[in-house]
C-alpha cells in the first residue's frame, strides 16, 4: 500500500517517466523508482548521522565501531546485493530469455540516418540481403536479392506498426554504424550494431503513436534519425499488413 502510494505520487511529479505502454515496463519502473527512493533514504540517513555527530561530539571506543562502521557496510553490502540480482533478472527476461515462436518477427535496420522495418510476408521468412544490392534510390534501401523468392512478399516501411498485446520479436541490425534504438514508451534501449543481429522481444499493450529515437551518436544527420511507432489493435493491424502485402505483390 505505501509503495503504491509513492508511486502514484511519483507519477504526478513533473519529471515523471514516460508513458508505460509495454508489458514488461510495469517491473522495470519499480525496480528504478525502488531504487531512487533507496537512494533518497541513504542520503537521507547520512546527513541524520553526521549531523549526530557532529551534535554529539565523542569518539566511540574501539569496541564499538563493528556497531557504526561494521554493522551499516555489511547492511549495504546486503542491499545492494539484492537489487542487483532483481536487475539482472529483469534483464534477463528479455535479453538472455527467447521470444516466444508465436511472437511477431520483424527486422529493423539503422542506416545513416534512417530506420527500415522489414515483415517477411506470408512465407513467415526473410529474403536474401546483399550489401552491394543496396541501393536507397532505386527503391532498394536493404539490398533485398530479387532472386530470392522468400523476398517477393518481403515489405520494408519506413514506420513500425505493431498489434497491441502480442509479442513481438525484433531483429536490429545496421549497415554503417553503431546506433541506438530506443522507444522510451515501450521501455526499449539497445544499439544496433554492424556485422551483428540482436534480437529484442517485448509486448505492446497501449495502442497509439510514438517517437523510435536513434540514441548513439551516428554522424551529422543525428538529429533527424528518428521514425513513427504505431500501435494498432490486432483486427487493425491485420488490415493493414494484407493492405501492405497486397501492394507488394
Amino acid at each position: 500500500m505505501i509503495w503504491s502510494r509513492l508511486t502514484s505520487a511519483a507519477t504526478l511529479l513533473p519529471w515523471s517517466l514516460p508513458t508505460d505502454a509495454s508489458a514488461h515496463g510495469p517491473a522495470l519502473d519499480h525496480h528504478l523508482l525502488l531504487n531512487l527512493w533507496i537512494a533518497l533514504a541513504l542520503l537521507a540517513l547520512a546527513h541524520v548521522i553526521l549531523f549526530t555527530g557532529l551534535l554529539a561530539r565523542r569518539h566511540s571506543a574501539p569496541n564499538h565501531l563493528w556497531r557504526i562502521e561494521y554493522l551499516p557496510l555489511a547492511a549495504l553490502a546486503l542491499l545492494f546485493a539484492t537489487l542487483t540480482v532483481k536487475a539482472e533478472r529483469l534483464w534477463a527476461a528479455t535479453r538472455y530469455t527467447g521470444a516466444s515462436p508465436t511472437a511477431l518477427q520483424v527486422e529493423v535496420t539503422g542506416v545513416q540516418f534512417a530506420w527500415y522495418f522489414r515483415y517477411p510476408g506470408p512465407d513467415a521468412t526473410f529474403g536474401l540481403t546483399h550489401p552491394n544490392l543496396v541501393a536507397p534510390g532505386e527503391g532498394n534501401p536493404l539490398g533485398l536479392d530479387a532472386k530470392d523468392p522468400h523476398s517477393a512478399d518481403d515489405h520494408v516501411s519506413s514506420q513500425l506498426v505493431l498489434p497491441a498485446n502480442r509479442e513481438v520479436d525484433l531483429r536490429l541490425n545496421a549497415q554503417d554504424v553503431i546506433h541506438g534504438f530506443s522507444i522510451p514508451e515501450m521501455r526499449l534501449k539497445q544499439n544496433a550494431v554492424p556485422g551483428q543481429t540482436i534480437h529484442l522481444h517485448f509486448t505492446p499493450t497501449t495502442p497509439g503513436t510514438y517517437a523510435i529515437l536513434c540514441t548513439q551518436l551516428c554522424g551529422l544527420g543525428h538529429y533527424r534519425m528518428n521514425a513513427t511507432l504505431r500501435i494498432l489493435p490486432p483486427d487493425q493491424f491485420a488490415n493493414w499488413l494484407a493492405t501492405q502485402q497486397k501492394a507488394a505483390q
